[in-house]
């Protein structure tokens, strides 16, 4: 179950990490109170606390891989912050708050622009091979693909409820391509870690959930 308080204190360490000390620097309670309230909108069943707290912890496995991990601690804070299931444009939404929301609480510039390039990169979950920070975030943000059985099967079926709108059959197809693709790349995960404990395990979930799919099978409403 996560934790509001203990959340709001990891994003307060996170801040204390990058921003500009200066007398008169905000409070940073106000901002991690309305990014808890962002990730606990009702329209969420997979993108809520729980995973902003698994993308957090999965943070700390792999920090040692990236350049700054306060930089990526408040882009996972960020990277969901606004979404809605049926736009398409969460990812740049939730950069642009980032970018009005970070220079308020004393982030420096530099910072909050590559805090903002983070989040952007979940688009593709892409990173390029010398982006050590690109490649912590968007490893922890897809380490529930390596989960176990139970795990990995209460995931697709929470994505499953944020698209409840979306009739059975259109669900399916649109959810094989996106597996087929994530299958079809080099590697899921850049950092070594993710390549050693998850790559693997990862690719037999996404195997599975395809065949099933296929097998009309999948999540369904």
């Amino acid at each position: 179950m996560a934790d509001p308080d203990a959340l709001r204190s990891r994003f307060a360490r996170a801040l204390d990490g990058v921003a500009a000390p200066a007398p008169g620097r905000p409070d940073p309670a106000p901002y991690a109170d309305h990014l808890l309230a962002r990730w606990q909108e009702p329209q969420r069943r997979y993108h809520t606390l729980a995973h902003l707290t698994a993308v957090l912890d999965h943070i700390d496995v792999l920090q040692e891989y990236a350049d700054d991990a306060d930089v990526v601690r408040l882009a996972a804070w960020f990277h969901d912050a606004v979404y809605l299931p049926e736009r398409s444009e969460n990812e740049e939404r939730s950069a642009r708050l980032a970018e009005r929301a970070l220079p308020e609480a004393g982030v420096p510039g530099e910072k909050t622009a590559e805090v903002a390039r983070l989040v952007r990169l979940t688009v593709t979950h892409a990173p390029a091979g010398d982006d050590r920070d690109g490649q912590v975030l968007c490893d922890a943000d897809l380490a529930v693909l390596a989960s176990p059985p139970s795990v990995y099967a209460a995931y697709t079926a929470a994505v499953r409820e944020e698209y409840h709108f979306v009739p059975n059959e259109a669900f399916r197809e649109g959810r094989a391509a996106i597996l087929r693709r994530l299958l079809g790349l080099p590697r899921l995960f850049h950092t070594p870690h993710g390549r050693r404990e998850w790559e693997a395990t990862a690719r037999y979930n996404l195997t599975g959930e395809l065949e099933m799919l296929s097998l009309g099978n999948g999540p369904a409403t």
